[in-house]
């Protein structure tokens, strides 16, 4: 296992960062689907969150980038995950799939491995999820992640079996989130530590990432780019907003502050020298 041992970002100048409005196809859970769209809204991309399989075969005609989530997982919207990954690999559009819950079920953990079968440009998840997904031990309950699997030895060795699956799934980076991020692709393994905790006490963030990915992919960044530049975009919003609100403040003013600093730190130079890991 190779970990890079040299600065994991290789931006010029951050303001060309989502500039060119990608259209983003996002199957998401209804209880984040307003939150993802306006992030990438925030970042010049233009989101589409459509799941009527009827419309398909046009509307892959003009996507840029599709994430796929399994949150609010039903028997009708696994069939449209399953056949918008088809459809992404016939026109060869950047998928990322979010493998939300798989810690819950072994039902989602199914869909997951149908939906890999796709060749998705990434796979995420948080640590423990993503832990459950590759069949390590995982701690995690329902859609939460837990600190165990946090620990150093276990994120070392979750690195170790992902990169065993970049060999399984050559076409697959994968990204493990927590307190400590963890990205895999073929060439390196990258452990990134921006972030504050008030990340975790709002629902979608995970989901935020994701789509920021997905946005990144379609503006024809590299992979590890776009992992190491989403997670840090995000996770650096997150610290300027928490800074913002002061001392003490409430989750609402928090939130609130976060999606301030998503809708213009990109224009911003330099936000990317502070990123944090190796």
């Amino acid at each position: 296992m190779n970990i890079t041992n040299t600065h994991p970002f290789r931006m010029n100048d951050s303001r060309s960062f989502f500039k060119t409005s990608p259209l983003i196809h996002c199957i998401t859970n209804e209880v984040t689907c307003e939150s993802m769209a306006n992030a990438l809204l925030y970042v010049n991309s233009k989101p589409i969150m459509a799941m009527d399989q009827r419309e398909f075969t046009q509307l892959f005609q003009q996507t840029d980038g599709l994430l796929l989530n399994l949150g609010h997982l039903s028997v009708e919207r696994e069939q449209q995950l399953i056949s918008a990954s088809e459809f992404a690999l016939k026109f060869n559009i950047p998928t990322v799939v979010d493998v939300v819950g798989v810690s819950a079920s072994s039902i989602r953990k199914d869909v997951a491995l149908t939906l890999l079968k796709n060749r998705p440009t990434v796979v995420k998840g948080n640590t423990s999820e993503m832990r459950k997904l590759c069949g390590l031990l995982s701690h995690g309950r329902g859609v939460d992640g837990n600190q165990s699997d946090q620990e150093k030895t276990s994120l070392i060795e979750l690195a170790e079996k992902l990169n065993e699956w970049t060999q399984k799934y050559p076409a697959t980076s994968f990204l493990a989130t927590g307190e400590t991020d963890v990205i895999v692709t073929k060439d390196n393994s990258i452990f990134l530590s921006n972030g504050v905790p008030e990340l975790d006490q709002i629902t979608g963030t995970g989901d935020i990432v994701g789509a920021l990915i997905t946005s990144l992919l379609a503006q024809n960044y590299s992979v590890q780019d776009s992992l190491v530049g989403a997670v840090t975009y995000f996770n650096v919003c997150g610290e300027k907003a928490k800074k913002t609100c002061g001392n003490q403040f409430g989750m609402a003013d928090f939130r609130h502050q976060l999606f301030n600093e998503l809708s213009v730190m990109h224009d911003k130079e330099n936000w990317w020298h502070q990123v944090k890991g190796e």
